[in-house]
């Protein structure tokens, strides 16, 4: 990303496909988080709609932001007019391009009006009850063509890229030899065009399962718990300050002359 003075754009994300640059991604909820990826230097976020905001554009400053529109079943859009109008509203205020992983006449008419869509192929979690679960997908020579043949389809209809999740990395990486798509690898292996990563796994705070690709750096699950029992022990100090009145301490009340505060006391004599 340094080679960038402002924000990346479509053109320079496949400019860096084409020199054989390898793209960094996270998946960031917070500010904080959004903040530390653009001081680091991440290359791309990605963010669900649900947390963009103008202020999670300038925390992410020259990131390249993906900005997921929620699908189906995990969402309130159906229609092609409903994906184009939030499509709109998010690229309005920021949005360098939008993930989408619903029906290719969606994704067509986003391409057709100059959306830049990120699509989804390999394992893709809406859909994976037709993949059989959360599991790998494209480990025989027919589940893999399958994901191939998708990857076509997603670029003749225009999309920008897609994300590859969760196949054998020696597919990965002949797929994305052989796209103009981005492709952004997570569980892909290292052909890949990108290395897309959630923030909480690079940061070891995942609830709930932890996928094999995942790779953390750092233990905030310990320091979020030694913070927990830091609020838990200051707030039993205020309770305990409390009953023994050792606060509020003079110092924390407002003062009111000797004078006027006769005169109130007399005025409330009865």
């Amino acid at each position: 990303m340094g080679l960038y003075h402002s924000r990346p754009t479509v053109a320079d994300i496949r400019a860096m496909k084409a020199r054989g640059q390898k793209i960094s991604m996270l998946y960031v909820t917070t500010l904080e988080e959004a903040k530390a990826a653009a001081a680091a230097g991440i290359d791309m976020l990605s963010i669900e709609g649900r947390f963009f905001s103008p202020e999670m554009r300038e925390a992410a400053a020259n990131c390249f932001v993906q900005v997921g529109l929620p699908f189906g079943p995990f969402g309130k859009l159906a229609t092609a007019e409903d994906y184009l109008r939030e499509a709109f509203r998010f690229m309005a205020v920021g949005a360098d391009c939008v993930y989408c992983a619903a029906s290719l006449d969606i994704q067509k008419a986003l391409c057709d009006n100059a959306v830049p869509v990120i699509a989804h192929v390999g394992l893709i979690p809406s859909q994976a009850t037709w993949t059989g679960g959360f599991k790998a997908v494209g480990k025989t020579a027919d589940s893999a063509k399958a994901v191939w043949d998708h990857v076509k389809r997603l670029e003749a209809i225009g999309c920008f890229g897609a994300e590859l999740e969760v196949v054998p990395d020696r597919v990965g990486e002949a797929i994305s030899k052989n796209t103009s798509m981005i492709m952004l690898g997570m569980g892909a292996g290292a052909g890949a065009d990108a290395q897309y990563l959630f923030a909480e796994d690079v940061l070891g705070h995942t609830t709930g399962h932890k996928p094999r690709h995942a790779m953390t750096y750092r233990n905030f699950a310990a320091e979020f718990e030694r913070l927990q029992q830091e609020r838990v022990a200051a707030f039993r100090e205020f309770i305990s300050d409390v009953a023994t009145g050792a606060y509020p301490a003079p110092r924390h009340a407002v003062p009111i002359a000797d004078v006027e505060f006769e005169r109130f006391e007399a005025s409330i004599e009865t």
